[in-house]
C-alpha cells in the first residue's frame, strides 16, 4: 500500500507546486514570458496526444498538424463575433449556417476536439490497417489534404487569407488547465485495460491478437483520442494568436511535436511534459541564432532557420545515443 501511495503523493505535491508556480508567473512575469509559458501548456497537450498514438500504441502517425488545423478553425469560426466574420469574409460570404453563430470558448473548444476526433475516426478507419512507413505516409498525406482543402474553401475558412480577429480567450490557466486534464486522462487511460491493450499492440501485434485484443478497434480508439486532444490544442492556439491561416499547419508543425515526443521518450508521460516545456522555451531562447550576432570584434551574419538546425542535431543525437528519450526508461504502470 505504501509503495502505491507514494507516487500519488509526489504527483499531488508536483501539481500544487506547478499551480503555485503558474500563479506567481502570472503575477510577476511580463506578458512575453507569460505567453511562452502559455504556449508550453499547449505543447504539453500536443506532445501527450501524439505520444498516445506513436508512443503507447506504436503507430507512426504524422497527421497532427491537420487535426490542429481542424480544431483551430472550429474555435475561430464559432467564437468570432458576427461583425468580425463580415470583415473577414469580404471576398465571399461565409456559409449561411455559420454566419450568425457565436459560441462561448468552452463549448467551442469541446466542439473543436469532437470535430477533430471525428475526423480522426474517419481517417483512421481506412488507414490504420497500414503499418510503419505506409501509415506515416498516409497520415502525412491526409494532413496535407486538410491544409489544401482549407486553403480552397473560401466560404468556410476564408481560404488562404485565413481568419483574423479571433477572440483571445487562451491564457495561462486555460492552457495549463487543459494540459492537466490531458495528463490525468492519459494516466487514467494507460492504467486501465485499454491502456494495457495499447501497450500490448505496440509490443507485438500478433501476440496481442492471439490474446483476443481487437487490433482495429483499439488502434482507431487511440487515434481518435489523440486527434481529439490535438484539435483542442489547435483551438487553444487559435485563441492565443488571434489569427490563423492554412500555412501555419504545415508538416513542420508536426515535426516540432514529434521532436517533443522523441526527446521526452516514447510512452513516457512525465518526460513528454518536461520535454514540451524545455523545447518551447528553447525555441524562443535560441531565436538569436536566426539573427546577426555582434561579438564586438566580429559580426556573424544570421542564418534563418538555424535554431531548427540545432534542434535537428539534438534530435539525431538523442535517437543515436538514448533511444528511450532524455529522461531514460520508466517503469510501466
Amino acid at each position: 500500500m505504501k509503495s502505491k501511495g507514494k507516487p500519488s503523493v509526489i504527483l499531488v505535491v508536483l501539481l500544487i507546486l506547478t499551480i503555485v508556480g503558474l500563479f506567481l508567473a502570472s503575477k510577476f512575469l511580463d506578458s512575453y514570458k507569460i505567453r511562452i509559458i502559455t504556449l508550453s501548456g499547449i505543447y504539453v497537450t500536443l506532445g501527450l496526444s501524439m505520444n498516445l498514438i506513436n508512443g503507447f500504441t506504436g503507430m507512426f502517425s504524422l497527421g497532427h498538424a491537420g487535426f490542429m488545423a481542424i480544431g483551430a478553425y472550429t474555435v475561430g469560426i464559432l467564437t468570432m463575433p458576427i461583425s468580425m466574420k463580415e470583415m473577414n469574409f469580404f471576398m465571399q460570404p461565409i456559409v449561411p449556417c455559420l454566419a450568425n453563430v457565436e459560441w462561448g470558448f468552452l463549448p467551442a473548444l469541446l466542439a473543436a476536439g469532437i470535430v477533430a476526433g471525428l475526423a480522426g475516426f474517419l481517417i483512421g478507419a481506412p488507414v490504420l490497417r497500414l503499418t510503419d512507413d505506409y501509415l506515416a505516409i498516409a497520415t502525412l498525406g491526409f494532413a496535407e489534404i486538410i491544409r489544401v482543402v482549407f486553403t480552397n474553401t473560401q466560404s468556410l475558412t476564408n481560404g488562404a487569407l485565413g481568419l483574423k480577429g479571433i477572440p483571445n480567450y487562451t491564457n495561462i490557466w486555460w492552457s495549463w488547465g487543459v494540459a492537466f486534464v490531458t495528463i490525468w486522462f492519459m494516466a487514467f487511460l494507460i492504467r486501465g485495460s485499454y491502456g494495457k491493450a495499447f501497450l500490448a499492440i505496440k509490443e507485438d501485434e500478433v501476440a496481442a491478437r492471439s490474446m483476443g485484443i481487437n487490433l482495429f478497434k483499439h488502434k482507431v480508439m487511440s487515434f481518435s483520442f489523440g486527434s481529439f486532444f490535438a484539435g483542442v490544442a489547435g483551438g487553444l492556439l487559435a485563441a492565443l494568436l488571434g489569427t490563423i491561416d492554412p500555412n501555419m499547419f504545415r508538416i513542420t508543425l508536426t515535426f516540432n511535436i514529434l521532436l517533443i515526443v522523441v526527446l521526452g521518450g516514447l510512452g513516457n508521460i512525465g518526460g513528454t511534459v518536461v520535454s514540451a516545456v524545455v523545447v518551447t522555451v528553447m525555441m524562443e531562447a535560441l531565436r538569436f541564432l536566426d539573427e546577426s550576432i555582434n561579438l564586438g570584434f566580429i559580426q556573424l551574419k544570421g542564418i534563418p532557420g538555424m535554431r531548427m538546425v540545432v534542434f535537428s542535431m539534438i534530435l539525431i543525437l538523442v535517437v543515436l545515443i538514448k533511444r528511450e528519450g532524455l529522461p531514460g526508461k520508466t517503469k510501466r504502470v
